[in-house]
């Protein structure tokens, strides 16, 4: 079966690379170099069991994605791609308030039986918690959730997209269109290359309404601007710190390389507009400092920016549009889209190839409140 796949962002990479796998698929993975995307820019936390989400959609997909990761890991190694990122460094559940950080405790605790990957659970003093990430302030306490882990989303997707080419898959770089007849999708247009498809996955991101905006279907997905800093702590060996999760939509974690990642802000509204901003830098910098004041003397590496694919809940747009015959759309992961990506490119190379998911994806269906022309 020949499957083409739009957009190389973590969902479209790992989706051709599992596709890669199999002997009955012929993968071509289309991608156009442009500024903004979410998975170059995202921070690449792996703990949804401390989520402030209590949609169980979410979470169920979320704490799956989680799971799913030292399989690929492995699978990768496999394929000799050992250069990905990713590490067990745990999670910091950071507050100045007792009654808070029981609750949470609590609340991680419960989910252990249904998830044990998420490791153990302990509750850390604010000498213990500065410790293990030094610059954090010495008032903070933590609940501490060993099996969170941290992935740095442009490495893993150049693994991906290596590994799918090694097994055969073709990657053609530029910009895509679909190609219909009679309403029903038959291929894709890259360039100046006519490509027949059998399958066709949609893993565009943010742009996959002006994808499917001209076969008139209309899904509900805007890009949201995401600021996030990168701080050089010179000299600092951080490759061990773990993931700090404040009780807020910001937080911080730390790369092999001195590096601490401080993020960041969510511009609802933002369109496609992909400029570092005064404000945006402000916001996430007094974030930063308020809980870890010590990365005051680091050095301001870049700010990344990227537009995250979010839709009118916090659940992704995953399934097949059978009005436009063989497609299936994977997009809307907004600020989760490090945790599930490569499990929701999986699953999406399984609608492709007409398998069932042992999941119920109804929830996740991309045309949940929109509507075809």
């Amino acid at each position: 079966m020949k499957v083409a796949i739009i957009g190389a962002g973590i969902v479209g990479a790992s989706a051709a690379y599992h596709l890669s796998r199999r002997a009955d698929a012929e993968v071509i993975l289309i991608d156009k170099e442009q500024k903004g995307k979410a998975t170059l820019a995202g921070a690449g936390i792996i703990c949804p069991w401390a989520s402030h989400s209590d949609d169980p959609d979410w979470y169920r997909l979320a704490k799956e994605g989680a799971k799913f990761y030292p399989e690929l890991i492995r699978r990768l190694k496999e394929d000799g791609e050992h250069r990905t990122s990713y590490k067990r460094v745990g999670a910091l559940c950071v507050s100045d308030r007792p009654e808070k950080l029981d609750q949470i405790e609590e609340a991680v605790r419960a989910k252990k039986a249904d998830a044990p990957e998420l490791g153990e659970v302990q509750r850390l003093d604010a000498q213990e918690t500065r410790r293990r990430f030094p610059p954090l302030n010495e008032e903070l306490e933590s609940v501490f959730v060993s099996g969170a882990a941290r992935i740095d989303g442009r490495l893993l997707r150049e693994a991906m997209v290596r590994a799918a080419g090694k097994n055969g898959a073709r990657i053609v770089e530029g910009r895509a269109s679909l190609i219909s007849d009679g309403g029903k999708v038959t291929g894709v247009a890259a360039g100046d290359e006519i490509i027949d498809a059998d399958q066709v996955i949609v893993t565009a991101g943010a742009w996959v309404p002006e994808l499917l905006e001209p076969l008139g279907v209309r899904v509900n997905v805007q890009p949201q601007r995401g600021q996030i800093l990168h701080i050089d702590m010179a000299g600092k060996d951080t490759s061990d710190w773990p993931v700090v999760l404040p009780q807020s939509s910001h937080y911080m974690l730390a790369f092999d390389d001195s590096r601490v990642v401080a993020g960041a802000t969510r511009e609802t509204g933002s369109g496609f507009d992909y400029r570092q901003t005064v404000g945006g830098v402000h916001e996430v910098t007094g974030e930063a400092l308020r809980i870890a004041p010590g990365l005051s003397s680091g050095t301001l590496r870049e700010v990344r920016i990227g537009f995250r694919p979010m839709g009118e809940d916090s659940l992704p747009l995953l399934g097949k549009l059978e009005e436009l015959g063989h497609v299936t759309i994977a997009t809307g992961l907004g600020p989760s889209g490090l945790t599930m990506g490569p499990y929701v490119g999986y699953l999406a190379s399984c609608l492709a190839m007409g398998e069932e998911t042992g999941m119920d994806l109804s929830a996740y269906h991309p045309l949940r409140g929109a509507a075809v022309n």
